[in-house]
């Protein structure tokens, strides 16, 4: 493998039944614990409306999970990892740390 093959990313190994697949719901699944537990302990704290940052993080965390839930439907279609601008692999080292990522870094830049 080169260091390019290892920073672009392919997609035949997020194929559904796949390696990286499996890893990759792996990640999904930790992030939708992890902002479900973050969302259960704003919510615990009483009424959101009266504190402007926790209502602020509260919407943050509800849109990532939605995020989270749209990348684990791409994840069972076979096109998780697959840039909706460009259609090429998003990089491996993305999806590692945005693992619901939809966008390519390129592709994202230009949406700003």
């Amino acid at each position: 493998m080169t260091v390019n093959d290892a920073t672009r990313g392919t997609a035949d190994d997020r194929r559904p039944g796949g390696t990286g697949a499996r890893l990759a719901r792996e990640r999904l699944e930790q992030e939708r614990h992890a902002r479900t537990a973050e969302l259960a302990v704003l919510e615990s704290r009483g009424d959101l409306r009266s504190d402007e940052a926790a209502l602020t993080r509260f919407d943050t965390l509800r849109k990532t999970l939605e995020e989270v839930e749209a990348a684990l439907a791409r994840l069972d279609a076979g096109t998780y990892g697959i840039c909706e601008g460009c259609n090429e692999p998003i990089p491996e080292g993305r999806l590692e740390i945005l693992p619901y990522a939809r966008f390519c870094v390129r592709c994202q830049q230009r949406r700003r």
